[in-house]
């Protein structure tokens, strides 16, 4: 189990590593909320996603042994970004299963950090399959995108942060949106605000059509939705909440939202034209939520994670090009 203990240590193995992402604030966002919003913009971390985080703090605790047969992760791009930077900075060989449909900036930036890349189809084929079989034949360490102990405290430092800076700021939060996967951004952050601010609020965000989290709330157990959904939010494409993430979140989380994949793009035109930030899809869900009214925002404090900023060019270029 995770502990609020093991986030702080988490923050004290990042210091110097990941970024302290500051707390924005805009006008407009405030008017359209009738509140204040603070962004907590992970899209300025480094290699453009909170993905740093989990994955350092996985690396860093491996043993020698380990750390010399290097290690194996399975990735739509962000988490794999972050695996192969913490492998570069701790000197540790990895390799990471991605799709082969992923952005082509995250394919990229995965072979230029250092990071090897075997490439599947992730409607037909099954990633963690893959990168057990290569982990067996290697030896190697498995680092997972969400469902570890380690990667969830990572990620729970951002929402350390956010507890931490909006106080001092003298806006304590009522509620922090976080955008969804597998849960392991959520269930961290929600595990660091909940031991700072018991009262707070915190919910997950999920595309519509990757709705598993919701779901999985709905019913009371873990849900896997139908292989045919697709969305603009490759980082959030994922099947099945993760075992302890979804124990936490279903403890933890006021509550799970859901954004179109409009909404999603209406979002990303916004923090661009008036936050100035570019945003990847599935980082600016929690964005959307808030401006499509998914939360009620009038005289409260909300903070919003913007997740990631890994997006193409040409994609960017096509939603901002869309009128308002």
């Amino acid at each position: 189990m995770v502990e609020a203990s093991d986030i702080e240590r988490a923050a004290e193995r990042l210091d110097g590593v990941s970024v302290r992402t500051p707390l924005l604030r805009n006008f407009e966002l405030d008017q359209i909320a009738g509140g204040t919003v603070l962004i907590k913009p992970e899209s300025l971390q480094v290699t453009g996603s909170f993905k740093i985080r989990g994955a350092y703090n996985r690396l860093s605790q491996l043993t020698p042994d380990q750390a010399a047969n290097g290690v194996v992760a399975w990735s739509s791009g962000n988490h794999a970004q972050g695996v192969a930077a913490a492998g570069a900075m701790l000197g540790i060989r990895t390799t990471i299963v991605m799709p082969e449909d992923a952005p082509t900036a995250k394919l990229e930036n995965t072979r230029r950090l250092g990071g090897e890349v075997v490439t599947y189809d992730r409607y037909t084929g099954d990633r963690e399959a893959i990168a057990r079989k290569i982990a067996a034949e290697r030896d190697a360490a498995l680092v997972p995108s969400y469902d570890h102990e380690h990667i969830i405290a990572g990620q729970g430092t951002v929402g350390l942060e956010i507890a931490e800076d909006a106080v001092a700021l003298g806006f304590p939060p009522a509620q922090v949106l976080i955008p969804c996967g597998g849960g392991g951004l959520s269930s961290g952050c929600a595990l660091a605000l909940k031991s700072r601010l018991p009262d707070i609020q915190v919910y997950a965000v999920e595309p519509a059509d990757f709705d598993d989290t919701a779901r999985s709330f709905a019913r009371g157990e873990r849900v896997r939705i139908d292989d045919t959904a697709r969305s603009i939010c490759d980082a959030l494409q994922t099947s099945m909440p993760g075992v302890l993430t979804f124990e936490i979140n279903q403890r933890l989380l006021a509550g799970v939202l859901t954004v179109s994949d409009e909404e999603v793009r209406a979002a990303i035109r916004f923090a661009f034209r008036n936050l100035k930030l570019v945003i990847e899809p599935g980082g600016a869900v929690a964005l959307a939520a808030v401006l499509s009214g998914k939360v009620a925002t009038k005289g409260k404090t909300t903070v919003v994670v913007v997740s990631g900023g890994n997006i193409d060019v040409a994609m960017f270029a096509e939603i901002q090009a869309e009128p308002k």
